[in-house]
């Protein structure tokens, strides 16, 4: 595993400097800030009585690890000693990291775009005593700077009109409180979420295509994975070859692009420019998570084997640089090195023909389009605007000896790039971000056929039962073998979903119990009984001055989407119907917003397809120790199926007496000793199939 260094903090900056209250915390983004001027708190009721008690507003700031401009906020204002002082004498300060509390994330993110438009980190908000917000914006610079206001000018009128009293303030409260509570007080609307959404919506989605570069829309790009994701199944659903052929340019662009490391593999966050260029250099757990997994389905549904060797090496990257010596995931690597953004990614030609030697320098510099001029700063961000045919035209070579020359500069470049300062990582172990992670390589295994994949995800699933799950409630963050925090409905939802992955990728029941066991709790905690949908938060957790309920897709699945998709599925295998009808119930709630907004709904729109199309069930009656069974489950397995539901049934029926059968099975069995298959599509089955080939027709045409 690769060396990692921990993130610059302002201890390393001022070694002399007395510690505040963040020292004790285990996120590493508080602790990057334990050693700053600024009396920082973290969210607790210690600042809270405080602010009270002292009749002081109260200075939020929100971030997480691997943001950039969190960083530049810290070193340009809380390390200034002046800008500290304006902090320490008008507020209590308080610093939270958005990936350990999301709740607070999203109210007060919500906060802030109501009264700026927009949003982002670090997120600066001003409260009331009693939490409640009446200022806010994102960052701002030391002084006054392109159109913006400095950070001490806006400290210093912020606290001249909270204690002025100002007309403002009261309304500003009184107004964000009123709206921030009704964003939670949803009622559904008239009418029903009609059975053709899912298709509407992606020939809606399409619009904003761009045909150039691929992708939704422009500078910024961002993957859109879930955009993508509905692609593919409208294009299994409809036969629409433009779904199909969006997917492909887009996925081919993003990885030439330098989005991707070409080196070591996995994908930066999003893109700076229209076209994968220049990208946000941190690396996020979640992206690669859900980009395993649609170039896995991408790779099998359109019959791209480089779409399945990507994801491959997407995973390839977690287990070798993401993955904790316990089994579960580290949440996210950072985009600077040594203070400077992007460093460790960039080359410049004189280090490339030194590394890679006068015989192979031609063509690195050729298939990673290395120039002089470099496109990022001076430097060379790594990216392909050629294929292998072609350079073996170019340099009269034959294709093998093209990629035999690509791995050997491949290696040698990852050679010397190990040897530089590293990027921070935060190595704290989020659920829902693990229970993305597991579901992608348990699907990893199902489309390449690699046991580590498979013993990846059911050793993070371990990790997850056994540490952060107590038999009653889930924690939300692990590290230094502390889990801390009420889980929130992604983390039960999310890991509902990657249990139903890890039990198709293995048949083994247990995890379909498990999966059982988080709906459940989501149904018993987390339901809105009146209105229908999910709250954020469970009915146990922390009183904040709302209970928000998440439906909006962004980088990550809605709390609700998620709910929905793996209600759904559960339904499906276990054929309870309070799963159906709670998943029904949300989409009730909310199929106003997904007809209007289909981008913000991508995922709950792909649980949409799930909801009308209904399941492929697919019965395997054979012995499953036996070679014929394994065979015949790891080929379906190399086969995109959306809505596939899988189920083993034992050969005779004579073995299924005194046994509880799901419902599905019963009644199949093999035909004349052979391994048998069964597909069913509402409630309708097709005679036994005996012949693989027949199955595979069956599921894909």
């Amino acid at each position: 595993m690769s060396e990692h260094h921990d993130q610059s903090t302002s201890s390393e900056r001022e070694p002399n400097r007395k510690p505040n209250r963040l020292i004790h915390e285990q996120s590493p983004y508080l602790r990057q800030h334990a050693y700053n001027p600024v009396d920082w708190y973290p969210w607790g009721s210690e600042a809270l009585e405080r602010a009270k008690s002292e009749n002081k507003p109260i200075l939020l700031s929100i971030g997480y690890s691997a943001c950039h401009w969190c960083h530049v906020m810290e070193r340009e204002s809380f390390e200034d000693e002046r800008i500290a002082r304006l902090m320490n004498e008008n507020f209590i300060a308080i610093k939270v990291d958005r990936e350990e509390r999301p709740d607070l994330d999203q109210i007060y993110m919500d906060a802030v775009q109501m009264i700026t438009g927009r949003g982002g980190w670090p997120l600066t908000m001003f409260l009331t005593p009693d939490a409640r917000p009446f200022f806010g914006g994102t960052y701002w610079p030391p002084e006054d700077r392109q159109g913006m206001p400095g950070f001490p000018k806006v400290l210093t009128a912020v606290a001249n009109a909270y204690r002025s009293g100002a007309h403002e303030v009261t309304h500003n409260v009184e107004k964000l409180t009123i709206a921030l509570g009704a964003l939670s007080q949803y009622d559904a609307p008239e009418g029903e979420l009609k059975s053709d959404a899912a298709v509407t919506a992606a020939r809606s989605l399409a619009g904003a295509y761009d045909s150039i570069n691929g992708g939704i829309g422009g500078a910024p790009k961002f993957p859109n994975t879930f955009v993508f994701s509905l692609f593919l199944r409208v294009f299994i659903g409809e036969g629409d070859e433009s779904m199909a052929d969006m997917v492909r340019h887009t996925l081919k662009r993003m990885a030439h692009g330098g989005i991707y490391d070409q080196i070591g593999g996995g994908f930066h966050r999003y893109s700076v420019d229209d076209r994968w260029l220049v990208p946000h250099f941190e690396k996020m757990l979640y992206d690669n998570a859900q980009l395993a997994v649609l170039y896995a389905d991408a790779g099998r549904a359109l019959n791209e084997p480089e779409f399945l060797q990507l994801s491959g090496d997407i995973l390839d990257y977690l287990l070798r640089e993401m993955t904790s010596p316990e089994g579960g995931f580290y949440s996210s690597q950072d985009a600077d090195s040594e203070g400077v953004e992007g460093k460790f990614f960039v080359w410049s030609p004189e280090e490339v023909e030194q590394i890679v030697g006068p015989e192979l320098t031609d063509i690195a510099e050729r298939y990673f389009d290395i120039s002089i001029e470099g496109n990022f700063e001076g430097e060379n961000i790594l990216h392909r605007t050629i294929e292998v045919p072609e350079m073996a035209r170019m340099f009269d070579k034959s294709e093998e000896e093209i990629e035999t020359a690509l791995r050997s500069i491949r290696e040698k470049l990852k050679s010397a790039r190990d040897r530089r300062v590293h990027p921070g990582r935060d190595d704290k172990i989020l659920t829902a971000w693990n229970a993305m992670t597991i579901s992608a390589f348990a699907v990893g295994y199902r489309a390449l056929h690699e046991q580590r994949y498979l013993d990846a995800a059911t050793r993070a699933a371990d990790f997850i039962m056994s540490r952060m799950w107590d038999g009653h409630a889930l924690k939300r963050s692990y590290k230094d073998g502390q889990a801390r925090f009420n889980a929130y409905l992604e983390d039960y939802a999310l890991l509902a979903d990657a249990m139903i992955d890890l039990y198709e990728a293995s048949l083994e029941r247990k995890w379909l119990d498990s999966a059982r066991v988080m709906a459940d709790v989501m149904l018993d905690r987390f339901l809105d009984r009146e209105r229908g949908g999910f709250f954020f938060t469970s009915e146990d957790h922390e009183a904040l001055i709302t209970r928000s309920k998440a439906a909006f897709d962004g980088s990550t699945p809605s709390g609700n989407s998620a709910a929905v998709m793996a209600l759904l599925r559960l339904a499906d295998y276990t054929g309870d119907e309070r799963y159906r009808k709670e998943a029904a119930r949300a989409l009730g709630l909310f199929h106003e917003f997904i007809e209007k907004q289909p981008f913000g709904f991508s995922h709950m729109l792909e649980a949409v397809d799930r909801y009308f199309r209904g399941p492929v069930e697919v019965v395997l009656a054979a012995a499953e120790d036996s070679p014929e069974f394994r065979e015949w489950f790891e080929r379906i397995g190399l086969l995109y199926v959306p809505n596939l539901t899988i189920f083993a049934a034992p050969p005779e029926p004579t073995q299924t007496e005194g046994r509880y059968l799901p419902e599905q099975i019963r009644g199949k069995h093999q035909i004349d000793g052979k391994i048998t298959a069964y597909v069913c599509r509402d409630r309708v089955c097709t005679p036994p199939i005996t012949d693989f080939r027949s199955l595979e027709a069956e599921l894909t045409d």
